[in-house]
C-alpha cells in the first residue's frame, strides 16, 4: 500500500507529518481549507471536546488536538485506516486523542457526550449528510459548530441550521454549521 502524507499545519505539532493509505474514500482535508477552517474557529481550542465521525486520515482531528483541544474523539470502521491512525497516534504523543472503532451513525445512537465541534466528512458517494445532521443538534454544546465537507453541500434544513461560514477550494465545498435548536 503506498502511503501518503499530509503535514500539520498549525500548533504544537506544526510541520509534522501524518500518514494514511490509499484508499477510494480517503480525502484528507487540503492544507488551504484546513487554514481557513482554524482561522475561523480561531487558533487556539483550548478546552473544546472535538469529534470526528469519518475519521479518515486524521487530518482535522491532529490540527484540533495539535492546537490545545482538551479531548479529541475520532470514530473510524475501517481497521486498516484504525490502524495508520494508531501509529500516527503514537509518533505524536496524542493522549487527548480517543480513537474508536465503530460506524459513525452507530456512535451517535449509543455515545451521549456533547460536543463543541463536530467533523462530519463521510465518503461523498454515501450521501449520508443530511441523515447525520438531523442526528447531530443533541451531541452539540450549546454554542457547538458542525464542521461539513462534501463535493456538494445539502441544502441545511433553515429550521434546524444555521450557515454560520463557507467556502470552495477546487471541488471541495465546506461549511460551518450552527443548531438553531440548541441556542
Amino acid at each position: 500500500m503506498m502511503r501518503n502524507k499530509i503535514r500539520v499545519i498549525g500548533g504544537e505539532w506544526r510541520s509534522r507529518i501524518i500518514t494514511f493509505d490509499s484508499c477510494a474514500d480517503l480525502r484528507p482535508t487540503p492544507d488551504r481549507v484546513r487554514e481557513t477552517v482554524f482561522n475561523w474557529l480561531g487558533q487556539d481550542m483550548s478546552g473544546k471536546h472535538c469529534l470526528d465521525l469519518f475519521a479518515g486520515s486524521g487530518a482535522m482531528s491532529f490540527e484540533a488536538a495539535s492546537r490545545g483541544a482538551t479531548r479529541v474523539v475520532m470514530v473510524e470502521s475501517d481497521p486498516g485506516v484504525m490502524k495508520t491512525l494508531k501509529i500516527n497516534m503514537q509518533k505524536l504523543g496524542a493522549e487527548r486523542i480517543e480513537l474508536i472503532s465503530m460506524d459513525a451513525l452507530k456512535f451517535l445512537d449509543s455515545d451521549r457526550r456533547q460536543f463543541d465541534l463536530v467533523f462530519l466528512d463521510p465518503p461523498y458517494r454515501l450521501g449520508l449528510l443530511p441523515r447525520l445532521l438531523s442526528s447531530l443538534h443533541s451531541h452539540l454544546s450549546v454554542s457547538g459548530l458542525v464542521y461539513i465537507e462534501n463535493d456538494s453541500l445539502p441544502e441545511a434544513d433553515a429550521d434546524d441550521w444555521l450557515v454560520w461560514r463557507q467556502g470552495q477550494a477546487g471541488k471541495v465545498r465546506y461549511q460551518l454549521l450552527k443548531s438553531k435548536k440548541n441556542g
